[in-house]
């Protein structure tokens, strides 16, 4: 009898044991939320590995934040425009990973001024945030393709990211190594890129930082000297990664300017 009972009692104990495994495999830990980056290669220059000594500010993001609690993914790609971000099929890969609760902060506008049909890269976009289109023939891609505004394209980029439940943010685009009288001179804030990411970002609610005014803003404190010498490299486009670091602090700077952008809780 006493065996049987001890019998019984070493069953039930690892039937026990067996439920509590059983529930704890079923559990699924909270999702992280995702802060996904999309842009040109000032964002993420080739493959983010520093070809050239050339860096974007996305690979000097990560370490701000707290990634037990949340993951970041640096998408961009260099050479696209926010036209050929969606037309090269780039954008669908991130939009299929994109729940509810995550964020993504885009910069473009450096490639979206080039030719809208040249043989070399037919990325370029209409000026401005209006409803002009063109259709042309895409000799890349070898197919006819109606173009739209630099803001048609980013407002699908908002629009995507809303009906999936996420956080939209909008970088005007850094400003380039050129200069006037010793001031940067790579604002556009007037009739360019500046200008209309702002207004997108009226037009649409969603965050707006205008890294191109905050980055020439420090570039006029700092000098002309310092900036070529140490910022950049062989063009006036790239940043070197001391340049790619100044940038990354300028968009975590913008971040912490919002007190109602939810992603300021996972920074350090």
């Amino acid at each position: 009898m006493k065996n049987m009972i001890r019998t019984n009692a070493g069953l039930g104990l690892l039937l026990v044991l067996v439920m509590l495994l059983s529930s704890f495999m079923l559990m699924k830990p909270a999702d992280k939320p995702t802060f996904y980056l999309i842009g040109d290669s000032t964002v993420k220059n080739g493959k983010g590995k520093g070809d050239g000594g050339l860096w974007g500010w996305g690979n000097y993001i990560a370490p701000y934040f707290d990634t037990t609690k949340i993951t970041v993914e640096n998408d961009a790609l260099g050479g696209t425009s926010s036209r050929t971000f969606q037309t090269m099929g780039l954008w669908d890969k991130v939009l299929v990973k994109i729940k509810p609760g995550d964020f993504v902060i885009m910069q473009f506008g450096h490639n979206d001024s080039g030719a809208l049909d040249d043989t070399a890269r037919a990325r370029g976009t209409i000026k401005g945030i209006g409803g002009e289109q063109q259709e042309i023939y895409n000799p890349i891609r070898k197919v006819k393709e109606v173009v739209h505004t630099y803001g048609w394209y980013m407002r699908k980029f908002i629009a995507d990211i809303k009906a999936k439940g996420a956080t939209p943010i909008i970088c005007s685009p850094i400003p380039r190594n050129v200069w006037k009288d010793g001031k940067s001179a790579g604002r556009n804030n007037e009739n360019s890129y500046g200008q209309w990411a702002r207004e997108l970002g009226e037009q649409t609610g969603a965050f707006f930082i205008d890294l191109n005014k905050l980055i020439a803003d420090d570039y006029d404190q700092e000098g002309e000297a310092k900036v070529k010498s140490t910022y950049f490299g062989t063009d006036a486009t790239h940043t070197l990664e001391p340049g790619a670091q100044l940038n990354a602090s300028m968009v975590i700077q913008g971040i912490r300017s919002f007190n109602q952008l939810a992603l300021n809780k996972y920074l350090k």
